[in-house]
Formats: C-alpha cells, sequence, structure tokens
C-alpha cells in the first residue's frame, strides 16, 4: 500500500483505540458511578448515536465543500475539546453534554477518513477499505483490553488516556494529511455542473446499498444486545462470552490469507462479494438459534466473522465506486450514517421483539431481516443498468 494510506491506516487505530477505551464502560460508569438506571444510560448512548449520525452526514459535506483534512481536524477538535473537558467535569450533567459532543466528532472524522482513502488511493478498489476496517477491528481488540486495566486503577485514568490518544490523533493529522486535502475548487465545480446534478441513477444505487447495510447492521448488533443476554440466561459466562468478542478480532486479522483468494477472484465483482458475505450472516443466525452451548456460540460467531469480512469493506467500496466527482464525502457520510442508525435502533427493535414473543421468534425475525438484506444488495446496480439502455 502507498504511504499515503498507511497514514491513515495508522491514524484510524489511534481514533478507534480512543473511542474504545471509554464506550464499553459507558454503561457501567453511569450506572454505578453517576448512579443512573440503565434506562437514562441507553438514551444517553442513543444521544450519542444520534450525534454520530449528524456528525457523519456533516462530515461527508464538510469533505466535499473544503475538503478531507478541515474535515477531519474538526472532527478531531471537537472530540479533543469535549475529552479534554470530561477530564474536569464528568459529573452529571457534564457527561451528557460531553458524549454528544464526542458522537458529534467522531461522527465527522469517520466518512472522512474513509472518502480520503477512496481519493488517496483509487487504483486500490477494496484494498484501502479493507486496511481501515482492519485497524478498526485492532483498534477495537485493543482499547477494551486496555480499558479494562486502566479502569481497575480509576475511571479518572480512563478520561485521561482517553484524551491524549486524541492529542496523538491530532497531531498526526495535522502533520501527515494536510498533503491530501482536496481542494474546494475541484469540488464546486463539479458541482456546478448540471449533468452532475441530474445524475440520479447512483444515488438510488446508494440508497439501495444503504437499505442493505442496515439491515445486516440491525441483525449484526443483536450480538451486543439480545443475543448477549440470552447468553447469560442460559448458563454462559461473562467472560465466556467476552471470549467470543476476541474471536471476532482476532479471527479478522489472522483470516485475512484465508478470504484474500476469493476477494481477489472477486475484485471486480464487489456486488457478488456482498450478496455472499450477506449469505454467510445469515448462517450464522440459524446455527445460533439452535445454540444451547458454548461451542455453538464460538461456531456461530466464526460464521458471522466470516461474512462480514467480505461485507463490511464492500459498502464503503461500492460507495465511492457510485459517487460522481464531488459527491464522494456526501456518500461516505450516507452509509456510514446508516450504520449507525443500525447500530442504534438494532437493540431497541430486538428488545421488543423478544420481550413480547421470545429469543426463538426475534431469531427468526433477525434471520428475516438477514434475508432481506440481499434483495437490495441484488439489485442495487439496477438504476444505474437502467441509465446505460436509456
Amino acid at each position: 500500500m502507498p504511504k499515503r494510506v498507511w497514514l491513515l491506516v495508522i491514524g484510524m487505530l489511534i481514533n478507534v483505540t480512543g473511542n474504545s477505551l471509554l464506550w464499553p464502560l459507558n454503561t457501567i460508569y453511569m450506572n454505578e458511578y453517576l448512579d443512573k438506571s440503565l434506562s437514562v444510560a441507553g438514551l444517553v448512548l442513543m444521544a450519542n448515536a444520534a450525534a454520530g449520525i449528524v456528525g457523519n452526514l456533516l462530515g461527508g459535506w464538510i469533505f466535499d465543500k473544503l475538503g478531507g483534512y478541515k474535515a477531519i481536524m474538526l472532527g478531531i477538535a471537537i472530540t479533543l475539546v469535549a475529552l479534554i473537558g470530561l477530564n474536569f467535569w464528568h459529573g452529571w450533567p457534564h457527561y451528557v453534554y460531553f458524549m454528544i459532543a464526542i458522537g458529534l466528532g467522531g461522527g465527522i472524522v469517520f466518512p472522512s477518513m474513509y472518502a480520503l482513502v477512496g481519493t488517496a488511493w483509487p487504483e486500490g478498489g477494496r484494498r484501502g477499505f479493507n486496511a481501515i476496517y482492519l485497524a478498526a477491528n485492532v483498534g477495537v481488540a485493543l482499547g477494551p483490553a486496555a480499558a479494562g486495566v486502566i479502569a481497575s486503577y480509576s475511571f479518572d485514568y480512563l478520561f485521561t488516556a482517553n484524551m491524549w490518544m486524541y492529542v496523538l490523533y491530532f497531531i498526526l493529522a495535522a502533520v501527515a494529511y494536510r498533503e491530501y486535502d482536496k481542494k474546494a475548487a475541484v469540488n464546486t465545480n463539479v458541482i456546478q455542473e448540471r449533468s452532475r446534478i441530474d445524475r440520479k441513477a447512483p444515488f438510488y444505487a446508494l440508497l439501495l446499498i444503504s437499505g442493505a447495510y442496515l439491515l445486516a447492521w440491525v441483525g449484526y448488533v443483536q450480538w451486543q444486545s439480545t443475543i448477549s443476554t440470552y447468553t447469560q440466561e442460559i448458563g454462559i459466562t461473562l467472560k465466556q462470552y467476552s471470549l467470543l468478542w476476541t474471536i471476532n478480532g482476532a479471527l479478522i486479522v489472522l483470516a485475512q490469507p484465508l478470504i484474500s483468494p476469493v476477494v481477489k477472484r472477486l475484485e471486480h465483482r464487489i456486488k457478488l462479494q456482498m450478496v455472499f458475505g450477506l449469505l454467510i450472516m445469515l448462517i450464522s443466525f440459524i446455527v445460533v438459534a439452535f445454540a444451547e452451548q458454548f461451542t455453538m456460540f464460538v461456531v456461530s460467531m466464526v460464521i458471522l466473522t466470516l461474512g462480514e469480512m467480505f461485507v463490511w469493506p464492500a459498502v464503503p467500496t461500492i460507495a465511492n465506486q457510485l459517487a460522481p466527482e464531488g459527491k464522494i464525502g456526501f456518500y461516505q457520510g450516507i452509509v456510514n450514517s446508516t450504520a449507525t442508525i443500525g447500530r442504534m435502533i438494532g437493540p431497541v427493535i430486538g428488545g421488543v421483539i423478544a420481550d413480547l414473543q421470545g429469543m426463538s421468534m426475534m431469531l427468526l425475525f433477525i434471520t428475516v431481516f438477514m434475508a432481506a438484506a440481499i434483495v437490495p444488495a441484488l439489485l442495487y446496480d439496477r438504476p444505474l443498468r437502467k441509465e446505460q439502455q436509456s
């Protein structure tokens, strides 16, 4: 990979590791240290996610108008200011305000990073997005592991560690990303071309692929919500459940040589990669529906992980391919906000179905959701074909 992409990968690793220091312990901190109910903690996390959606859309817009460097620096600055404040005021209600600001800042950064990978290495295709995906998953593995150790001494140290991670990210971005900046003039000239604006087909295609992405996330997030609760009910220990996510993170890195030949064979058939991955993820929910022993949950997690390795990098790759010149940030903002919406509403949908109809029915519904996700994934390029025919 080019050096420009490696610098983005390192930045994503620092960014996600910093994020992951705090997010696994948010509910515990609000419940045990701030003495707030789980419902209140859930509302705070929902507000954080909602701010992330706004940030995703805003970040994509800023990328297209002012450039990736300015978008990323703004997002990091907002997050860093919030983290500095959190070090001094982490009581109630200040914690809520800073969590919303962190959601907004982080939301601005993510679509800009993905858009920059697409512009920094256009000939790389899926490979650049896969590298960012890998870095994010390594960060997700490192952050919580370090957070548990740091928090065992004091939660105050956790806020400090998170802040210093973002200081490091700010320095890296300020020094290394300035040269990546897309000039606003390049984008506005294209936007002003009426022929570009009149092309609706790529946007309709984006909406279809985003619909598939949303449904996939509604299913995937059940592993962090309803399925996690279910494992406790049937006697799976918290340590064993945590091990499932360790397997997920390790497999994403270690199984790359296993899926690389398949990805290379399907390099120019990105739709097939997406559908293939969704089918594998669907199978994992069928397996977990019959799981009663820890071993079967491990099997299901392995299947789920193999599926996500095809799907998650494919979506930003497709968004990058669909985006007209001058709209890359906007398109990446759409797909990033779609994932955030899925993570936000998924636990609510799964929880309501599980409470009203039971776990078996919930897993059946989620399996149907995953099957439904295949339909827009298969059809997303139809608007493009119609446009070509006309």
